[in-house]
């Protein structure tokens, strides 16, 4: 890792307006140099509130998604010359106090990626989250942990943080622009043998932040069961799929 290395905090970011500057507020003031926010043709003033903030702001015309909102993220903070990418949502759910502690695995080249983890972080339930996430976060994460033969204790969070080796050696393009880009970003980095750690973290559920509804959970959980079917059949070499390959120079 370069010394000092260049951290960017990247925030994809649909209707913030009301959670933005809380959000802003928790990043501790050494991480702020370089803050990314990519609007995704959100209907309230998230841009207005961004722009005042002083951050970096990019939109989207039409709304593309939260794997498309990641997507432009993670390339505009490699084209601002990022070491270490820190994406948060910027709905004010996770406490971005724990950046420090997202960031110094990479920085002492003991991890490719971190991964906030809302289980290590303990009482999730008690946080407001609703039981049948705690159960089907907890049963697919299990189910991942088979297929990767790599042990992690959530593949859900939307609080993490990837090196520029990891953004630039996996096929970023090739993955889903909805909400299973999540699951196809770790598979990738399965696949490519790149290393994960993960931090205890803690999140708040209340009306301003995002989150979706059953009826997408569904859609997203059984998403996530064909990605990692997917991963299995290339892991195995029985079905090839180019998604799963380092991309070349």
């Amino acid at each position: 890792m370069l010394t000092p290395a260049k951290i960017v905090i990247v925030l994809p970011a649909y209707n913030a307006e009301k959670t933005l500057l809380r959000t802003l507020a928790e990043i501790p003031p050494e991480f702020k140099t370089t803050v990314i926010l990519v609007d995704d043709a959100s209907k309230d003033n998230t841009v207005a509130v961004a722009k005042n903030a002083g951050l970096i702001v990019f939109r989207h015309e039409k709304n593309l998604g939260y794997g498309a909102n990641q997507k432009t993220c993670y390339r505009e903070a490699l084209a601002l010359g990022a070491d270490v990418v820190v994406m948060l949502h910027p709905d004010h759910q996770y406490d971005a106090t724990v950046i420090p502690h997202m960031v110094r695995p990479m920085l002492e080249d003991n991890a490719d990626a971190v991964f906030g983890s809302r289980m290590l972080g303990g009482r999730p339930l008690e946080g407001g989250m609703p039981w049948w996430k705690y159960v089907a976060n907890v049963l697919l994460t299990a189910m991942a942990n088979l297929v990767f033969r790599h042990y992690l204790t959530e593949i859900h969070s939307g609080f993490r943080a990837y090196t520029r080796k990891y953004l630039e050696t996996v096929r970023l393009a090739d993955n889903s622009n909805d909400f299973i880009f999540d699951t196809e970003i770790i598979a990738q980095g399965m696949a490519c043998s790149l290393t994960f750690q993960e931090v205890p973290i803690v999140t708040r559920y209340f009306p301003e932040a995002s989150s979706i509804n059953f009826r997408r959970s569904v859609v997203y959980g059984f998403g996530i069961l064909a990605v990692l079917t997917k991963y299995w059949l290339h892991w195995n070499k029985l079905w090839h799929f180019k998604q799963f390959e380092p991309r070349q120079p």
